[in-house]
């Protein structure tokens, strides 16, 4: 197989941008349980269409992320949160 080097050779690559550190909100604040009806602090966990944003976005840990969204699906069913946004 021939490949075209030419080409290869002249392209030039963006140089590489370092991912911005984040912390657990829950683990920096010492919070040990997550509240379902603080729904202000579950508000920031959710996208604009009240989807559960994933971890790799909002910054939680791993246990937290599981506990977090446990608390928005209960408080989606009491009403607190709501289920889809238009």
């Amino acid at each position: 197989m021939a490949t075209n080097t030419r080409n290869n050779r002249h392209t030039r690559q963006a140089p590489p941008i370092a991912p911005k550190d984040r912390y657990c909100h829950f683990c920096v604040n010492a919070i040990q349980e997550i509240d379902y009806k603080d729904a202000n602090t579950l508000r920031r966990f959710t996208s604009s269409y009240a989807k559960i944003v994933p971890k790799r976005r909002s910054g939680v840990c791993s246990k937290h992320q599981r506990k977090l969204a446990q608390a928005i699906k209960r408080a989606r069913f009491m009403a607190l949160l709501p289920f889809v946004n238009r």
